[in-house]
């Protein structure tokens, strides 16, 4: 798929769509000829124009996220290759004539796909509960005059206001402001207030669109008029949020399933047919040789794997839900335990999203918290609302007690400067606070301890040498100037600001948080290396990170990574940690560079810019409180915002994991390994080594000891390194173990045979209580790497194990054991079997190591 460049901003301008690489942004073009392309006035529309638009262009909505029907999502799991060879198997069992495998069979598709279905349905509408509310009307001009309409209803053309707390309802051109910022976090990941003005930018970037509103930023001061240029899917938010409308690829864990599944059916397939060919060369009945190949592949079929696979999931999505974690997509459990990349954005996840005052400095650079004492008492009286002045307020409670103010220059950004005058028992002080070019402009002095000294040349040069390295450390300032005054409120006026002295400056800062640099540490020993992916600048970007661990030799920006194609990005990415100015299309492209090297990529974000990154990874993670875009793009949602909780669920993927790779390597090898027996013995008995009933109940109850691994404890070097499926590696397992205890099956045919010369009846009961004596009880070795007590297993696979074990030691000596063409054995044969499968035991002990392979 194209990525595509979705701040390109489009209308009825004849501007080409936002996948267009030379679409023209609409803030480089001029009011009037906008305003022309339009077919509007700064008067608005009027009511019969809108309805006409709204008729043409649809509604300011964005495409509807596509929801599957349940029934559809039903009827693709049953299209997958390992369920379809199930639903053979059952098929098979009941033509012939053994209806309880073929009802077991069935009755355990059915109950995995029904808790999958289940499960997946809770996690998505706990989902639909946390949506965030959004603007619901808009103030715009109809007919001459300001009316409240609903959001989806505004169309191109039309003008509109915002004030304080308002969501911006399209993407716009300002046409007048006062003293306005907005909150462009969610679509940039910056936490600071942008401010906005009317003219025309030269530049294409939207981070620097200063003349541009943006739909689903937030309207944090003052108040704008705006017209709007894009509505609906054609803004940056709408463009964004279209990439939830398109089919998500299937996820590792579902690739690697299906991969199974067809392995296993090319060797029960190439087995059987083997088996049936020999069979009927022996000059055997065609029914009684169709039926014994068929069981073998049947035998060959790991039934309970979707069982095992959705209990195992499930029981970790009930782990992770204590963990605070809502899980989407089970399957996606799976992949975090995969996971060898995080992607993340900076701002929340990182960072608290969150402006503090990092420090008060005075005109020399010392820290003095004076400036912060008097850059809060001017906010407080001024009344201002911006991120940097509640920071301000907050870290300065009191400043203003027993102050009142007397006059108010309010902010603007025009002067980009504010003023208030002060006074407390009998004093009166002029404040000044605002940008620190504007407050230098207007001081002739700077403060030097209680005195106020020129402010020449070099003192200036020596404050702005200052600022540059504050601004290089990812710090906003903002600078603070005073004098005494006696000028009526009244007559107060901009021209009172000047002849100031300088006091200083106050610095801002998005800190990290308190838990990061340890959950960043957890996962790198966890073996997952982080990335950060940032709309905000460079600079910024590796201040952040090396405040939290994260060292990198340079930091990859946006236009540079534009320059870069697909194959010179893929071997950048592998060098490249820190990434800032990037945009959301940019963000896609690092993913999928990292995935074209094989790595299994995370992406944790919550704004809209981070949306289609979160679509695009392998495992997508979002946070409660994010956008409503980032969380339903998400296949978990964290309710607790901190990357500890991302440890743990690596944690809890691999365990998941290690548990189901347990099911599916001891199920290969054992039924590759009986199926082998039986298949080169019938070359040489002159019976058949088990009827195929018998190998339909061996099959079932070795499945039944199994139920218990989900709930199974897993070696500490499990969840050490990130672990995916190998089919090679599932191949040599079973290729190792499977002919190992083949090499037992035919001593014991030999031992049987030879040594106690038994009946046909006889052998296969001998055989089938060796084999399934081995099979059940060799779990406990190869469940894990080490020695089998020093991880010992959890008490509900010891009970299903021995519970199996038991029914199939008993099941032989009964009434019903005849059912199944089952005849008693004499003592001496059972101690021959026992001694057997002893030997086998120790040799598998030996073996599993060389059979694992490298961890």
């Amino acid at each position: 798929m194209p990525s595509r460049r979705l701040f390109m901003g489009q209308g009825e301008l004849g501007i080409p769509p936002a996948t267009t690489p030379s679409a023209t942004p609409f803030w480089t073009q001029k009011p009037d000829a906008t305003f022309a392309a339009l077919a509007s006035t700064a008067q608005g529309l009027t009511a019969a124009e809108a309805a006409a638009r709204l008729a043409a262009d649809g509604p300011n909505t964005d495409r509807p996220v596509r929801r599957i029907s349940p029934f559809v999502a039903i009827g693709r799991r049953f299209l997958e290759p390992l369920i379809l060879l199930l639903l053979f198997a059952a098929g098979v069992s009941a033509a012939m004539g053994d209806a309880a495998s073929a009802g077991i069979i069935a009755a355990i598709i059915v109950v995995s796909i029904a808790l999958d279905a289940i499960q997946e349905g809770r996690a998505a509408r706990t989902a639909d509960a946390l949506k965030q509310s959004v603007a619901l009307t808009a103030d715009v001009l109809r007919d001459g005059r300001f009316v409240s309409i609903p959001t989806a209803e505004v169309v191109p053309g039309d003008v509109f206001r915002v004030r304080i707390g308002d969501v911006v309802p399209a993407d716009a051109l300002v046409l007048d402001v006062s003293s306005f910022t907005a909150n462009e976090a969610a679509l940039t990941g910056e936490p600071y207030p942008v401010e906005k003005r009317p003219g025309t930018i030269a530049s294409r970037s939207p981070a620097e669109a200063t003349n541009a509103l943006f739909r689903g930023s937030i309207a944090q001061t003052g108040e704008a008029t705006a017209l709007a240029v894009a509505t609906g899917r054609k803004t940056l938010f709408g463009g964004v949020a279209s990439v939830l409308a398109e089919d998500a690829a299937p996820s590792p864990f579902q690739r690697d399933l299906r991969a199974l599944g067809l392995v296993v059916a090319r060797a029960a397939g190439v087995l059987s047919v083997a088996v049936l060919a020999i069979n009927l060369l022996f000059g055997r009945s065609l029914v009684e040789s169709l039926m014994f190949a068929v069981a073998l592949a049947v035998g060959l079929t790991p039934e309970l794997l979707p069982m095992i696979t959705t209990v195992t999931l499930s029981r970790g999505a009930v782990r992770m839900a204590r963990r605070r974690v809502i899980v989407k997509r089970l399957t996606a459990i799976h992949d975090l335990g995969a996971m060898t990349v995080l992607c993340t954005d900076k701002t929340g996840t990182l960072t608290s999203a969150k402006i503090v005052l990092a420090g008060s400095l005075d005109a020399g650079g010392r820290d003095d918290p004076r400036i912060a004492t008097l850059a809060g008492l001017c906010a407080a009286l001024a009344g201002d609302r911006g991120a940097m002045d509640g920071a301000l307020t907050a870290a300065a409670p009191h400043a203003a007690e027993g102050w009142t103010a007397q006059g108010r220059i309010g902010f603007n950004y025009e002067r980009r400067r504010g003023s208030v005058l002060a006074a407390r028992a009998g004093e009166c002080l002029l404040i000044s606070k605002g940008a620190p070019e504007a407050i230098l402009a207007v001081c002739d002095r700077q403060r030097d301890g209680t005195a106020a000294i020129p402010l020449d040349d070099a003192a200036r040069d020596a404050i702005a040498a200052r600022l540059h390295g504050l601004a290089a450390q990812g710090l906003r300032a903002i600078a603070v100037a005073t004098k005494p005054c006696t000028t009526p409120a009244d007559a107060l006026a901009p021209e009172d600001e000047a002849d100031l002295v300088f006091e200083g400056v106050c610095t801002f800062a998005d800190p990290p948080k308190a838990s990061a640099a340890v959950a960043l540490t957890r996962l790198a020993a966890a073996g997952v290396r982080v990335k950060v992916l940032s709309g905000d600048d460079p600079l910024v970007v590796a201040r952040v990170a090396g405040l939290v661990g994260l060292t990198g030799a340079a930091v990859l920006a946006g236009p540079e990574l534009e320059m870069l194609n697909d194959d010179a990005l893929a071997a950048r990415v592998q060098g490249v940690d820190l990434y800032g100015r990037l945009t959301p299309d940019q963000k896609v492209r690092v993913v999928r560079a990292l995935q074209t090297r094989g790595e299994t990529v995370g992406f944790l974000g919550d704004g809209v810019n981070d949306a289609p990154g979160i679509r695009t990874a392998d495992v997508g993670l979002s946070v409660d409180g994010a956008t409503g875009v980032a969380r339903a793009a998400a296949d978990m949602i964290l309710l607790a915002p901190d990357l500890n909780v991302v440890a743990d669920g690596v944690g809890e993927g691999r365990r998941t994991f290690a548990n189901i790779l347990k099911y599916v390597r001891m199920g290969s090898s054992s039924n590759f390994g009986n199926m082998l027996s039986m298949a080169m013995a019938s070359l040489f008995l002159p019976f058949l080594p088990l009827l195929a009933t018998q190998i339909l109940l061996n099959n079932l109850l070795y499945d039944l000891s199994e139920i218990g691994i989900p709930f199974d404890t897993v070696d500490p070097s499990d969840l050490d390194r990130p672990q995916r499926w190998s089919m090679r590696g599932i191949v040599r397992y079973a290729g190792i173990m499977g002919p190992l205890s083949s090499i037992f099956d035919f001593i014991t045919f030999v031992v049987l045979l030879y040594g106690f010369h038994v009946a046909a009846s006889e052998f296969r009961t001998a055989w089938f209580l060796e084999s399934i004596a081995t099979q059940i009880l060799v779990v406990f070795l190869i469940r894990t790497r080490g020695l089998p007590w020093r991880t010992p297993p959890d008490r509900w696979l010891l009970v299903s194990a021995l519970c199996a074990l038991m029914v199939a030691l008993v099941l032989p000596f009964t009434i019903a054991g005849r059912w199944f063409g089952f005849a008693a054995p004499g003592a001496g044969v059972l101690l021959a079997m026992g001694g057997i499968t002893a030997g086998y035991l120790g040799a598998a002990q030996v073996v599993k190591r060389l059979a694992a392979g490298r961890h």
